[in-house]
């Protein structure tokens, strides 16, 4: 099912129980990057779990970058309202200060290359990871690395 349909037919908190499960699990796997939605790391054990098998990375956007991005788009549930935009300031604003809790915060621009994204997401976590030589580090350099 797709997470609109999941929505309508269960509920947000149903959704939000199984997205936790999900994250638990492929936090439990091999090692990678795992893309959550804005409204998982609000969840406390899911960021704790998050903390515990990796770093957590926000990558802060204005709203109207935001909004930019989602305006077009039927697959945001909790934006399918009468002012989809309205909704997603208030979301923004309640949700900023725990996205704020985590570890890494890398600023997205309007525009920005996806490339142009990773290499700055890359930076801010091997930056992150200089920063606190007494925990594991996160990226491990590689045959691509510079």
């Amino acid at each position: 099912m797709e997470v609109r349909e999941i929505f309508e037919r269960f509920g947000e908190a149903y959704f939000r129980d199984g997205e936790a499960r999900v994250i638990s699990r492929l936090l439990g796997e091999a090692p990678g990057v795992l893309a959550t939605g804005g409204g998982a790391f609000m969840a406390a054990p899911v960021r704790k779990d998050i903390a515990a098998h990796g770093v957590s990375v926000w990558l802060d956007a204005a709203l109207e970058t935001l909004w930019s991005r989602v305006k077009d788009r039927n697959t945001r549930p909790l934006l399918q309202q009468a002012d989809p935009k309205g909704v997603l300031a208030k979301l923004l604003e309640e949700r900023t200060p725990t996205y704020a809790q985590a570890q890494v915060r890398v600023p997205s621009d309007p525009g920005i290359s996806h490339d142009a994204m990773v290499r700055r997401i890359l930076a801010a976590v091997r930056a992150h990871d200089l920063a606190h030589p007494e925990l594991p580090p996160v990226l491990v350099k590689g045959a691509h690395d510079d």
